[in-house]
Parts: structure tokens; C-alpha cells; sequence
């Protein structure tokens, strides 16, 4: 049963995709598949299951309270996306993005069910290729495609680390369980635990592979908020928290991830608090929360961190919603140019209680889990602490930001809201407002006992120090809304321009270095021996002419141009006693004798010429050259077993 949560939507999302339909019928469909699923998230908890792919090879899975909270979450924040999607993507296509969506989620499933590095790699590299194949999902514009392959090829140098980890328990244990992180010491825990945090904070968009968060920005935007809520983004911090228990003995691991995770903090927001761009300024916030959840798990507080994921994902999938509204009203997502709040009243008020959690304002949701990720740095030190609050701070302002341009009050009094969009928007911020809750002791005792989490005690002061950061956050935001700025003169503080010139302007340089090398001195092999084998074809066809055919040098010419008294003697008399059977074989003979030379000539050519046909530098052929090898490679194993 447990194998079914992440197959389940996957030959779900095949289907409909396959199948294709309305965009009601769709939409019927992909919930259909996404209930099943988080029903099967619901009753298959404290189950595992193993999958014997070879003697060696052992694929596991189980299903502890802490990974079922996160199995629950990602259908629950599906469903109201895919109704969102339903209402307002474009119809065309719209099968295909459901159900590749569907296919997202099944791989983020077999991440959170995964038991073992080797099944955790496995999901991993299927949320990847999901998440390439659907921020391209335009595919017909340029700039979706460009978009994904960036994406891709930047969470794909993170995903080194976690091959690292791999590679590295696996040489020293025998095995790649859970379990063997655990009997890893010294250097090699360090390795494991150091590929982990690299995989892990590329996945969640912390620097220095933040940047590609924004280039997301150009897939749908029902994509964005699953991508940033519930899946791709929230995997880096749920791994962290998952083997925590395995590898927070590594050195130095708490404090590498504490000061990536609050530097990213602080700079997202500093980041998010810049933009224009509706989309680009909740992709600034979705790293700096991330990054304040992996500080969280540096700190030793997994438990806490996972609940903030929880508690984040209703509240960025509901803004993400808002923001594709903006769009769908004014054609644009630059912010100046909103102000829906008359227009679209329904839409604003939710939309208000969605960004009052972001800002962590008391009593939504958001506030009580972000004063739990300050108190769990007040246990890491004072500077730690400092940049939690700094972090909490920006966050409120950011947030009042994007909800006082995107819906306060403006000229604009004429639009439709769709009931689509207004039921996702209703169901997300209807889900902050439920866990809400948490703030009882009551509710969030007992949420931490069933997931195993560990809730930090804090100093009265911390708290006090905390809510003052977040009231001046609020009146920082309203003062930003209150004064448009133009859209910051580069992305992500100059990351992506660092990247071009120092990174792939160099790579682009030494890949045409390479091409004129291949063309002007490896392609001299093929080329050679071809031209080899034509000059040999020729030599030994003359030398059949001459001595073969003619026994003497010049006969068969000789012979051809009726020249009398050609063959003489011994010779002579053995070829006429054998001309008429020459006659007969010299078409045979002569075709037989040049296709050894001439055909292995034109072999040697014609391999050179199609060898060079596969180094086209389209990405897209060498991801397909690489999924087939893939499948080749699962064949033989398959077999093997």
C-alpha cells in the first residue's frame, strides 16, 4: 500500500495527460486522483515496504508520523491548485499540466516515503525532470524553455551532493539505509551529511543557487504554487529534518546549515521586499522561509521546522493563487499596476489573511510557527537569534507589501472573480485560519506528540524583541506600498549576472573551444581512415587489374582493347582453358575483391558523420540520450534481479 502513494498519481497523471479532456472533465479527474491520493496518505501511516531490486539493491519505504504529516500536506495543497488550474490556465494544454502535476506530486511522494538514499534519489531526480518539464510547460515561447533548462542545470549541480552521499554510505556501510547513515563516523558522516545540505539547499532555493526560484517564474502559476508550497522547494527542508537524527552529529553541519539558512533569510527578504514583479517577490520570500526552516533543523529542531512547512505551504499556494488573479485582471504581474481591493473584494480579504500569516502577525498561523523557529535560534546564540528576528521582520514587510498593491483599494472597480480562483483562495486561507490553532497549548502539544517534534522554550524578551520586528515590518510594508519604486536594477542582488560572466560566458567559450577542436582535430580520425580505405580501395583494385586478373602487368588493359597475342605460353593456354568461366565470375569476383576495402572506407565515414550528429548542444537530446540510457540501465537490473 505504501508504494501506491507515489505510483497512485503518477499512472493517474499519465492517464489524463494521455487521455485528455474539458477543462471541467480535467479538473474532475486530476481531484479525483489527488483525494485517492490523500487518502492513502491518511491510512497508510506506520507502514513500510521493501522492493528486492537485486542481491544488492534493496528499495524502502516507511511512513513515520513526521513523514506522514508531509504526505498528508502535498495532495491537500494539490487539490485546491488543481481547481485553481482548472479555472484559470489556458485550456489548451491544460491535461497535459494537470496531469504532469499529478506526476510532481508522485515523485515528492516516493521522497517523503523513501527509506533509503537509493529510493530518495530516485524521487529526487523525478521531481527534478517534473519540475523542468513544467515551467517549460509553454514550451512554444522561447523564454519558459530557457527558463527551465537554467532551473534544471542549477538544482542539478546541487543534486552532486546528493550522489556524494550515496556513493559515500554506500562504499563504507555495504548499504544505503537510513539506518547506515547512522554508522558513519569522521570524514565520512562529514561527506554524507555535507552532500546532504548541498542537495538540499539547492532543491529549497538558498544561496547560492537562489536565483533560479525567479527564472521559475516564467511556468504557469498554478505550477509556481505548487512548486513553492508543497513539493520541489519544501523537499530540501523535509530530507534536512528526516535525517536529522542521522546526521546532526557530522561537524560543523548545525552551524553550515544555520548560517546558510539565515543569510538566505535575511537576503530573500531583503530581495523580496525590492520587487515589482508579484511572482518574483514571493519567490524572494519562499527562500528566505526556507531558509529560517533549515536554520531551524541547524538549530535541532527538525520537528519545528516541518511544522512552519506545513503552516507555509497553505500560505504561499494562497498567494501564488492571488497573484495569478492580478495577472489574469490586469494582464501584468507588476504590482504597480494592481490595487484590486474594490474590484475584487472576495479575492482581497483572503488574500489579506494568507499575507497577515506570511507576516507572522498574531494569532494566524504563521505567527505562532515563526516565534517557534526565534525561540529555537535562542538556543543557538544571540547572533543567531538577531538574524531570526531581522528575518521576521522583513518577512511582515514584504507580505504587508504584496497585499496592500495587489488588493488595497484603487481606482479600478470593474472585474469578474471566477469562482474557480475564489474557491482555491478560499479553501488555502481557509486552512490558515483553521491551524490557527496552534497557538492553544492544547493543539500544539498535541500536534508535537504525534509527529515527535520538540518544541523550544524562549525568554519573554526574545518574544517582545520578535513581535516589535514584525509591527515595524508591517509599517515598513505600508510605507512601500505607499511609495511605487521601480523594479531593482538586477536580479537577486547581482547572482544571476555573477553566474553569466563568471560561469556560463566561460563555459560557452570553452564548449566552442572544444567544438573547433573536435571538428578540426578528433573528426581527423573518421575522416582519415575513410580516406585511407578509398586509396587502399583503389590500389587494390588495380592490383587485381593487373596481376590478378591479367597475370601480367598490363594484360586485362591490353586485352580490353583487342590487342592480339595478349596471354602468351603456359599463361596463355591456362587462360583460355579457363575464359569462359572468368567471363562468367569476373562481375562476381571484381564486386566481391572492392567491397572489403571500399565498404570498410565508407562504414569508418558514415560512423564519423553519425557520431557527430549527436553532439547537437540541445539540452533536450542529451536529457533524452540520458533517460534512455536510464531505462536501459533499469532494464539490465531488472533483469538482473
Amino acid at each position: 500500500m505504501i508504494w501506491a502513494l507515489a505510483y497512485l498519481p503518477v499512472l493517474a497523471g499519465l492517464g489524463i495527460w494521455a487521455v485528455g479532456a474539458s477543462r471541467g472533465r480535467t479538473a474532475l479527474l486530476g481531484g479525483l486522483a489527488t483525494v485517492a491520493t490523500l487518502l492513502l496518505a491518511l491510512i497508510a501511516g506506520g507502514r513500510s515496504g521493501r522492493f528486492d531490486w537485486s542481491d544488492v539493491l534493496t528499495l524502502q519505504a516507511a511512513l513515520p508520523p513526521l513523514a506522514q504529516a508531509v504526505a498528508v500536506l502535498v495532495p491537500a495543497i494539490l487539490l485546491p491548485i488543481t481547481l485553481f488550474a482548472a479555472s484559470h490556465e489556458e485550456a489548451r494544454g491544460l491535461p497535459r499540466l494537470v496531469g504532469l502535476m499529478l506526476v510532481f506530486t508522485g515523485g515528492m511522494e516516493l521522497v517523503v516515503i523513501a527509506d533509503d538514499l537509493v529510493t530518495l534519489l530516485i524521487g529526487w531526480e523525478i521531481v527534478g525532470a517534473c519540475s523542468w518539464v513544467l515551467i517549460g510547460h509553454r514550451w512554444r515561447e522561447q523564454p519558459p524553455g530557457l527558463s527551465a533548462n537554467f532551473a534544471f542545470v542549477l538544482t542539478r549541480a546541487g543534486d552532486l551532493g546528493l550522489f556524494l552521499a550515496v556513493l559515500t554510505t554506500f562504499t563504507v556501510t555495504g548499504g544505503a539505509e537510513y539506518d547506515a547513515l547512522g554508522r558513519l563516523d569522521d570524514w565520512p558522516l562529514a561527506l554524507a551529511a555535507f552532500g546532504l545540505l548541498v542537495a538540499a539547499v539547492s532543491k529549497a532555493g538558498q544561496v547560492p543557487f537562489a536565483p533560479w526560484l525567479f527564472r521559475a517564474m516564467d511556468g504557469p502559476t498554478s505550477v509556481s504554487a505548487l512548486l513553492h508550497s508543497a513539493t520541489m522547494v519544501a523537499a530540501g527542508v523535509y530530507i534536512l529534518a528526516r535525517l536529522h537524527p542521522y546526521i546532526s552529529a557530522a561537524p560543523g553541519f548545525g552551524t553550515a546549515a544555520m548560517a546558510l539558512g539565515l543569510a538566505t533569510a535575511v537576503l530573500g527578504g531583503v530581495v523580496a521586499v525590492r520587487q515589482v514583479h508579484a511572482k518574483k517577490l514571493l519567490a524572494g520570500s519562499t527562500s528566505a522561509q526556507m531558509g529560517l526552516m533549515i536554520a531551524t533543523v541547524g538549530a535541532g529542531y527538525p520537528g519545528v521546522a516541518v511544522l512552519h512547512l506545513v503552516v507555509h505551504a497553505a500560505t504561499k499556494a494562497a498567494l501564488f493563487c492571488a497573484a495569478g488573479t492580478v495577472h489574469r485582471v490586469t494582464g501584468s504581474f507588476d504590482l504597480r499596476e494592481a490595487r484590486l481591493g474594490r474590484a475584487l473584494p472576495v479575492s482581497a480579504g483572503l488574500t489579506a489573511i494568507a499575507a497577515l500569516s506570511l507576516a507572522a502577525v498574531p494569532p494566524l498561523s504563521g505567527g505562532w510557527s515563526k516565534e517557534e523557529m526565534v525561540k529555537a535560534a535562542e538556543h543557538a546564540g544571540l547572533f543567531w537569534t538577531t538574524a531570526a528576528i531581522l528575518a521576521g521582520g522583513l518577512s511582515a514587510a514584504y507580505a504587508t507589501r504584496f497585499a496592500v498593491t495587489a488588493f488595497g483599494p484603487g481606482d479600478r472597480d470593474e472585474a469578474s472573480e471566477r469562482r474557480g480562483e475564489s474557491a482555491a483562495l478560499l479553501c488555502l486561507s481557509g486552512a490558515v485560519l483553521a491551524m490557527s490553532v496552534l497557538w492553544l497549548p492544547w493543539a500544539h502539544d498535541a500536534v508535537s506528540a504525534w509527529i515527535g517534534a520538540e518544541l523550544p522554550t524562549g525568554t519573554r524578551l526574545g518574544l517582545i524583541a520578535s513581535l516589535t520586528a514584525v509591527a515595524l515590518g508591517v509599517l515598513a510594508g505600508l510605507r512601500a506600498a505607499r511609495a511605487p519604486s521601480a523594479p531593482p536594477g538586477q536580479e537577486w542582488l547581482g547572482l544571476p549576472a555573477l553566474y553569466e560572466h563568471g560561469v556560463i560566458r566561460p563555459f560557452h567559450g570553452l564548449a566552442g573551444v572544444a567544438a573547433r577542436l573536435d571538428d578540426g582535430v578528433i573528426d581527423l580520425i573518421p575522416r582519415g581512415v575513410a580516406a585511407l580505405g578509398r586509396q587502399a580501395s583503389g590500389q587494390l583494385a588495380r592490383l587485381d587489374d593487373d596481376h590478378i586478373d591479367g597475370l601480367a602487368p598490363g594484360a586485362a588493359r591490353r586485352a580490353s582493347q583487342g590487342t592480339s597475342r595478349v596471354w602468351r605460353g603456359a599463361v596463355g593456354i591456362a587462360v583460355q582453358a579457363a575464359s569462359a568461366l572468368a567471363a562468367l565470375a569476373a562481375g562476381v569476383g571484381e564486386r566481391l575483391s572492392d567491397i572489403i576495402p571500399g565498404g570498410s572506407g565508407r562504414l569508418a565515414g558514415m560512423a564519423g558523420a553519425d557520431l557527430r550528429r549527436l553532439q547537437t548542444g540541445l539540452s533536450h537530446h542529451y536529457y533524452t540520450l540520458l533517460m534512455a540510457g536510464f531505462a536501459l540501465a533499469v532494464g539490465l537490473l531488472i533483469i538482473g534481479g
